[in-house]
């Protein structure tokens, strides 16, 4: 049996919504179940999107910032449905998950496939690493 705990190196935020001007303002989101690890020199995002079709995923990134969005629609509840909940665990609707990934990895060489429910990202190590940043001034001060 696997052991989840969230790590402090890899900060997933997830907002309930966005501000101003995103199409989910006002309405609530939901978070989809992720993994996040490490293997063969590239980091692998798994995002678990059941019943989600690619075309209603959205993925944007900026810097070291990852943003995976969509829409999972509920067929079962809209008004000319007759249906009573017994249970219901799915979430339908909205979600949004905001990654941010250390710097030691290039977001603009990701890839990414949908497939049985889940999307799969995965990122290299940045091909330069770390770079030094030059100092200016005079030798002699």
């Amino acid at each position: 049996m696997a052991i989840s705990k969230p790590s402090s190196s890899f900060p997933v935020i997830h907002p309930v919504s966005t501000p101003g001007g995103h199409p989910f303002v006002g309405e609530t989101c939901w978070k989809p179940n992720t993994d996040v690890y490490l293997t063969d020199g590239r980091l692998v995002i798994k995002v678990e999107l059941a019943g989600i079709r690619r075309e209603d995923l959205e993925l944007t990134f900026e810097n070291n910032r990852l943003t995976i969005s969509g829409h999972r629609a509920d067929n079962c509840r809209s008004p000319h449905a007759k249906c009573r909940f017994l249970v219901m665990e799915i979430n339908y609707g909205a979600f949004q998950s905001v990654i941010e990934l250390p710097a030691a990895y290039d977001l603009s060489r990701a890839q990414a496939a949908y497939q049985n429910g889940f999307l799969r990202i995965e990122v290299p190590e940045s091909a330069g690493g770390a770079q030094k940043m030059p100092v200016r001034g005079r030798s002699d001060e």
